[in-house]
C-alpha cells in the first residue's frame, strides 16, 4: 500500500493494513452454579481383617510336653485336647492325697463309733437313774406304811394294850425305811452324776467326730484342688476355630506363665468363620458413626470381585488418644475360609447423617500439578477469576466445595482450553 504525504513529493510503500479487521473473539463456555444441597456424609479410611476370637494357649502347671494331638492348620472343636503335658509329681500327690482321705475316713468312722457308745452309756446311766427314781418311789411308800404302824402301835402302848417292847420293834423298822430313803437318795445323786458324765462324754465324741469329718472334708477339697491342675495338663482349645500357631515340640520343657504377653504362646486358636472387620474412624467423623451404617469394604487381595457390603456391628465409643481415631467393628461371615486374619482393605463408611453442602460437578473442578483444586468463576462482567478451593466430599459425580465459592457462584464447566483472570468470555445458555 503506498502513502503519499504531500502531492507531487512521492510516495513510499507500508505493509498491508486491513481496515476492516476485528478483535479475537471471547471464546463460549457453558457454566455451572455452586448448588446447596444435604448430601450423606462418606468417610474413607483402612481396613484390617481380625479373627473373631483369638486365644493364646499357655500352661498353666510346669511339666514336659508328653504328647502333641494338633498342628499348624487343624480345625479343633470347642474343648478337644490340643496337647499333654507330663506332671508324675502330681500324680504322686494325688496318691498322698488319695491315702490320707482313706485314713480320715477311718478316723472318723472310729469317732462315729466313739458316739454310738457314748451315746449308750447315757442310755444306760439314765435307766439307772430311773431304776433308783423307782425304788426311791417303793421305800417312800413303805416308809409311810411303817410310820403309820408306828403312829399306831405307840398309840396302842400308851393306852398299854400293847406291851413298850412291840413298839421298839416297830421303831427299828421305822428307822430301817428311813436310812434305806437316804441310801436311795444318795443313789439317785450318783445315778445323776453318771448322767452328766455320760452326755459330757457323748459332746467329746461328737466332737471328736465333727473334727473327723472336717479332716477328712480338707483332704477331700486339697485332693479336689490337685484334681484341677492336673487337668491343666490338658492344654484345650477355648472355642471351636483354627490352630494358626505352635511353638512347642514333644520333650519341650513348658513352665507355668504368670501373665498372658510374657513369652510365646504354645498355642494360638482362632475363630475365623466369622471375622471381625476393625476400621479406625477420625475424630471428625466419630460422632457421626453408629451402629447399622453401610459399610463398603475393598480388598486388594479380590481386586477383580465387586465391593463387599456390610454394617457396622459395633462402636467403641471412645477416641485413641494417640491416634485421635474411635475404632468401629463390622463383622464378615468366612464360612468358606476365603478370608484370613490380617487382610488390608478400604472401607468406605456412609454414615446415617446428611450435611449440607456447596456442590459441584466433579468435571468443573480442575487440579494443578501440586493437587491444589481451583475453578474459573464467571463474574457479571463475563470475565474469567481462577480461583483456588479446597474440597471435602466426592461421591464420584459432584464434589464438595469446603471454602473459595459461595453458593449460586457461577463456574465454567468442562472444557478443553485454559483460561486466565481477566478474561472475557461468552456465555452459552444451558
Amino acid at each position: 500500500m503506498q502513502i503519499c504525504l504531500i502531492a507531487g513529493y512521492g510516495c513510499t510503500t507500508s505493509p498491508s493494513v486491513s481496515l476492516d479487521e476485528e478483535p479475537a473473539k471471547a471464546i463460549a463456555v457453558k457454566t455451572v452454579a455452586v448448588v446447596q444441597e444435604d448430601v450423606p456424609r462418606t468417610t474413607f479410611q483402612p481396613a484390617t481383617i481380625h479373627a473373631y476370637y483369638r486365644a493364646e494357649i499357655r500352661a498353666k502347671i510346669s511339666g514336659y510336653v508328653k504328647e502333641l494331638k494338633v498342628d499348624i492348620g487343624d480345625v479343633v472343636q470347642a474343648g478337644e485336647t490340643l496337647a499333654i503335658i507330663d506332671v508324675p509329681e502330681m500324680e504322686k500327690q494325688r496318691l498322698i492325697h488319695q491315702a490320707r482321705i482313706t485314713h480320715n475316713e477311718s478316723e472318723e468312722a472310729r469317732a462315729s463309733a466313739g458316739v454310738q457308745l457314748a451315746q449308750a452309756n447315757v442310755q444306760s446311766a439314765q435307766a439307772k437313774l430311773e431304776q433308783a427314781k423307782s425304788e426311791m418311789s417303793r421305800a417312800d411308800a413303805a416308809l409311810a406304811a411303817i410310820e403309820a404302824e408306828f403312829s399306831r402301835t405307840q398309840d396302842l402302848v400308851d393306852r398299854q394294850s400293847l406291851e413298850s417292847r412291840m413298839l421298839d420293834e416297830v421303831r427299828k423298822k421305822r428307822d430301817s425305811e428311813r436310812a434305806n430313803i437316804q441310801a436311795m437318795l444318795s443313789a439317785i445323786t450318783s445315778a445323776e452324776a453318771d448322767v452328766n458324765v455320760a452326755q459330757a462324754k457323748t459332746t467329746s465324741a461328737q466332737a471328736d467326730l465333727k473334727a473327723a469329718q472336717a479332716e477328712t472334708e480338707i483332704a477331700r477339697r486339697q485332693l479336689e484342688e490337685l484334681e484341677v491342675l492336673l487337668a491343666y495338663s490338658n492344654l484345650k482349645a477355648p472355642f471351636a476355630g483354627i490352630v494358626t500357631q505352635r511353638t512347642v515340640d514333644p520333650g519341650d520343657l513348658v513352665r507355668e506363665g504368670n501373665e498372658v504377653g510374657q513369652g510365646a504362646p504354645l498355642f494360638v486358636v482362632s475363630q475365623v468363620d466369622k471375622l471381625r472387620v476393625q476400621i479406625p474412624v477420625p475424630e471428625a467423623d466419630a460422632a457421626y458413626a453408629s451402629r447399622g451404617d453401610t459399610v463398603t469394604l475393598t480388598l486388594p487381595s479380590f481386586s477383580g470381585e465387586k465391593s463387599i457390603e456390610l454394617s457396622i456391628t459395633r462402636v467403641s465409643g471412645n477416641l485413641d488418644p494417640s491416634t485421635r481415631t474411635m475404632l468401629v467393628e463390622a463383622e464378615l461371615e468366612n464360612k468358606e475360609g476365603k478370608y484370613l486374619p490380617g487382610m488390608f482393605g478400604q472401607a468406605s463408611i456412609s454414615l446415617n447423617t446428611k450435611v449440607a453442602a456447596n456442590m459441584l460437578p466433579a468435571r468443573a473442578i480442575r487440579f494443578d500439578e501440586a493437587g491444589q483444586a481451583y475453578v474459573y468463576v464467571v463474574d457479571g462482567n463475563q470475565q474469567v477469576t481462577v480461583t483456588n478451593i479446597a474440597t471435602g466430599i466426592d461421591n464420584g459425580n459432584f464434589i464438595e466445595v469446603q471454602s473459595g465459592l459461595d453458593a449460586d457462584q457461577v463456574v465454567i464447566d468442562a472444557h478443553l482450553k485454559r483460561f486466565k483472570t481477566g478474561q472475557k468470555v461468552e456465555l452459552i445458555a444451558n
